[in-house]
């Protein structure tokens, strides 16, 4: 419509909910040939939250004080919450008054973040950039168009192990013309979303002084921090690094380590002049998280509960993952069981053109519903995302039609 501005004219429909919409719009139809619909398309944790959460809510539900507006920093026993864990699983201290700020989930702080960052333009030559990973969180590119900006991808490929040269990139970026003034932040996502690949700590180090060399803004979105497979893979935080204070901001989510998705619940943490300015821009747009989820969510977080509740969500994903990587190994494909993430990143067989096409024939022919690797990125255009989330038995049902029905790598 004419009255929308010109940036909203170019965003598309999240994937995910093009991808559903298709789902359920073909269930009735599948589910009579024996084929209803199975998803590993959305990342999202089925098992139940843990019931400590839930007893602490029921607890916190009967103070008339916590029906009452919050603020968008949080309340205090939250933020003090975020710093206690921040330490006990990072070592990494912090001030919850000036360098923690809650938010209605880590996709929504990162997405005004970039909105804080970038002046907004329509002509090319004149927005600001924002480096991405390629492969990487298909919301990223929407998040800095939305805001007037425009998104460099830094490709992540099996050849340089999925932690590419920083230097090299920005070298690539100047040879084909881009202003380097133009650039404002860098976006790093370990463990990473769609690939399950995780990077060394000489890395982020790489990439702490890689920003503070072009003085930009490192922004790590740490949201799958805590799902992982061995305690030498354990993912770390960017603030541990030498000089990352300086420049750096991470976000930080419940959905993934707690499986609390429509709660809605996270933060972002880091360099305190970073986190004022994003803080006067969300005191303009909410009034704060409900605070019976706070204060609930704060208990869970420092308790024994919440740890246990971890570890053994991490035990499931490893087995299910395990074994539907064997499935597929089967079916002709050499996958390996990542070290962190619920995801498995697989190559399209040569037979097929587009990923596209081989997951509408997924879900078409079998009812699998799978997304394709380039919704992620132009580095994604021969693979395809897997989410292992479903139950033992669905995951079970998936390789057995995929063999039934053909699916194989093998040409």
């Amino acid at each position: 419509m004419q009255n929308f501005n010109n940036y909203t004219g170019l965003l598309d429909t999240y994937i995910m909910f093009q991808i559903k919409a298709k789902m359920i719009q073909m269930t009735e139809e599948l589910t009579k040939k024996g084929r209803k619909p199975i998803s590993l398309s959305m990342g999202a944790p089925v098992d139940m939250v843990p019931n400590y959460v839930i007893e602490r809510v029921n607890y916190y539900l009967q103070d008339p004080k916590n029906h009452t507006y919050s603020t968008p920093k949080g309340e205090v026993k939250f933020l003090e919450a975020v710093a206690q864990r921040m330490k006990n699983r990072f070592g990494v201290e912090l001030d919850p008054k000036t360098e923690i700020f809650s938010l209605i989930g880590s996709k929504e702080g990162i997405a005004n973040f970039i909105r804080a960052l970038i002046n907004p333009a329509m002509n090319k030559e004149e927005q600001e950039i924002i480096l991405i990973p390629d492969p990487g969180y298909a919301s990223y590119t929407e998040m800095i168009k939305v805001s007037g900006g425009r998104a460099y991808g830094v490709p992540l490929t099996k050849e340089n192990n999925y932690m590419p040269n920083l230097d090299e990139v920005w070298e690539k970026f100047l040879k084909e013309g881009n202003d380097p003034k133009k650039v404002r932040a860098l976006i790093i996502n370990y463990p990473n979303n769609p690939l399950g690949a995780t990077c060394t700590k000489e890395y982020m180090q790489h990439c702490v002084d890689f920003c503070k060399k072009h003085n930009i803004i490192l922004i790590s979105d740490n949201a799958y921090c805590d799902i992982y497979f061995d305690e030498e893979d354990k993912p770390t935080s960017i603030l541990e690094y030498k000089g990352a204070r300086d420049i750096a901001v991470e976000f930080f989510s419940l959905s993934k380590s707690y499986a609390m998705t429509g709660w809605r619940l996270g933060w972002v943490c880091g360099n305190k002049d970073m986190i004022s300015r994003f803080g006067k821009l969300k005191s303009s747009l909410d009034t704060g998280i409900f605070k019976v989820l706070q204060l609930a969510s704060a208990d869970l977080m420092t308790s024994n509960e919440g740890d246990e509740y971890i570890r053994e969500a991490n035990k499931k994903f490893k087995e299910k993952i395990s074994h539907f990587v064997q499935g597929l190994n089967e079916l002709g494909w050499s996958v390996k069981v990542p070290k962190a993430t619920f995801y498995l990143w697989i190559d399209l067989p040569e037979r097929y053109k587009t990923a596209k096409e081989f997951c509408d024939e997924l879900l078409e022919k079998s009812g699998i519903v799978a997304v394709p690797g380039d919704a992620f990125g132009k580095e994604g255009s021969r693979s395809l995302r897997l989410s292992i989330v479903a139950d033992e038995d669905e995951l079970k049902e998936v390789i057995r039609r995929m063999k039934e029905d053909g699916h194989t790598f093998v040409k």
